[in-house]
Formats: structure tokens, C-alpha cells, sequence
């Protein structure tokens, strides 16, 4: 029982990045020893979740558009996401609210898979191909494009040399374009779904509209729906509500204020020349 409760409260002081990269690990190894012990083959599971290439297809299992992120084809696939993954969300976190980067995953997985679905019903090159879509790939790339247009001219260090991020995000861009016709097509268009999205999303962030905001709504909605409890007069949580919105809307602008000129200093002189107080507060930033 014991052990329950310390991996309960490990999961709980893991940061969102980190908790989406448990989950994904989890999944992955689950699946595998499904297929170790039961001696199956290892779609058997993963068929009901992957993303087909038909739409028709697609009508039956919906739920496969956000799905299909969460299983990967080998070690070496979820490998090299979720250590992608785990560097970009630090950054990522350290700049915005945990709700942001899951508005710009989730959102990038579902841009990538329509992307797919568009590509292989309506190209014709892509027609006789019996294929379908998994991996974290998309989402992942959502997050590295975002990061690389909202704050482009920041140095990050790559192993022996410091490069700028937009170098970075369109290496990983030039790279999907190029190995479409090598093979795994349909993975690298997915992936070029992620990166636009990333991209239109940092670029309208930086004329001031969230487009995850409806998105960021949808599942609050759906879960709050789940959580409403009978007993709770309808009044009193509309009051709540009404509160908490008076409150948000008293501090926005100043919090916003100050959160635009710290990226401005970032984006001037990089993240060293950032106080102590400053780096604080861009942490706690990202914790909320």
C-alpha cells in the first residue's frame, strides 16, 4: 500500500510534460508484455486505438484522432519522442501555464491525424497504401514549433554548440519533408501537421488571441459535466464561477504585462540574463 502512495505522490509533483511522458512509458510497456505473456500479436490491442486511413474507418473508432498519440511502434519510437518531449516542455512550462501546453499538444495530435486522414483520401498517390497512425510524433512536434516561432531567436545548448530554436524547428521540418517519399509517408505528414499548428498557434499568441481557448473550454466543459454533483445548488456555483472570473480578470493584465517583458528580455539577451526573481516567477508561471 505503501509503495501505491509514493508513486500516487511521485506522479503528482511530476511536472504535465513529464506526467503525459509516464503515461505514454506505461502504455507502451503494458502492451508489451500483453504481447510477451499472451503471446499476441502486438496490433491486437493497438487496432483500437490507431488512427485508420479511411474514413470510414475513422466514423467507427473517433476517439482514435487523440488515441493514436499514445502508442508507438518500438522502443526506439517513444524513445526519441518523449526525450524530445521531455526538453521542450522545461522550456515550454518555464514560459506558460501547464493548461497552454496541453491546448498546444493535444491540439497538435489532432491536427496531425487530419492532416493524415486528408492526405491519404485525397491524394491519389497515396491510394492502394493500407497504413494507419500512431505515435506521439505530432503533438511533440507542436510543442518544438511553438517554442521555436514564439521565441525563435533563442540560443539553446545541443550537445557541444549553442543553436537558435528557429534553426532547430526547421531542421526537424526540412527533415519530415524530405523522408515523405523514403517511407512512413503518412508519419511525416502527421508530423508537419503538429508544426503547423504549433506555429499558426505561437504566432497568433503573439497578436494576442489564444486559438486553444475553445479548445481549453470544450474539455472543461466535458469535465465539469462528469464532476457536477447533484447536491450542489446551481446558484452557489455560479458565484464561484463569477468570483473566480473577477479575480482573473483584476490580475490578467498585469500578470500578462510582466510575463511579455520577461520573453522580451529573453528573446533580447537570452534566459541568463534573467534575475533570480525573474526565473522565479516564469517557474511559478509554469506551475500554475
Amino acid at each position: 500500500m505503501s509503495i501505491t502512495k509514493d508513486i500516487q505522490y511521485k506522479f503528482k509533483t511530476l511536472s504535465i510534460a513529464e506526467k503525459l511522458i509516464a503515461i505514454n512509458v506505461a502504455i507502451f510497456i503494458l502492451n508489451a508484455l500483453f504481447v510477451f505473456l499472451m503471446q499476441q500479436r502486438q496490433d491486437v490491442i493497438v487496432q483500437w486505438f490507431q488512427l485508420p486511413k479511411s474514413f470510414s474507418d475513422f466514423i467507427l473508432q473517433p476517439w482514435s484522432i487523440v488515441s493514436y498519440a499514445f502508442f508507438h511502434a518500438g522502443f526506439m519510437h517513444i524513445f526519441w519522442n518523449m526525450i524530445l518531449l521531455y526538453f521542450t516542455g522545461r522550456i515550454f512550462l518555464n514560459l506558460f501555464k501547464p493548461r497552454m501546453f496541453l491546448n498546444v499538444y493535444f491540439l497538435g495530435a489532432i491536427t496531425g491525424g487530419l492532416l493524415f486522414l486528408l492526405s491519404y483520401n485525397l491524394f491519389p498517390a497515396f491510394s492502394g497504401i493500407n497504413t494507419a497512425l500512431i505515435g506521439a510524433s505530432a503533438a511533440v512536434m507542436a510543442v518544438l514549433i511553438f517554442i521555436c516561432t514564439y521565441m525563435p531567436y533563442q540560443e539553446v545548448r545541443v550537445i557541444f554548440f549553442n543553436i537558435k530554436l528557429w534553426h532547430l524547428g526547421a531542421f526537424f521540418v526540412l527533415l519530415d519533408l524530405i523522408q515523405i517519399p523514403m517511407g512512413n509517408a503518412g508519419g511525416h505528414i502527421a508530423h508537419l501537421g503538429g508544426a503547423l499548428l504549433g506555429f499558426v498557434y505561437a504566432k497568433k499568441l503573439g497578436e494576442g488571441k489564444d486559438i486553444g481557448s475553445g479548445f481549453e473550454k470544450g474539455v472543461d466543459s466535458m469535465v465539469n459535466f462528469f464532476k457536477r454533483s447533484k447536491k450542489s445548488p446551481l446558484k452557489t456555483v455560479h458565484k464561484n464561477k463569477s468570483a473566480a472570473q473577477n479575480k482573473s480578470t483584476i490580475s490578467k493584465n498585469e500578470y500578462q504585462r510582466k510575463i511579455d517583458e520577461i520573453l522580451d528580455k529573453i528573446s533580447k539577451s537570452g534566459y541568463d540574463s534573467l534575475t533570480k526573481e525573474e526565473k522565479d516567477f516564469l517557474f511559478r508561471a509554469g506551475k500554475e
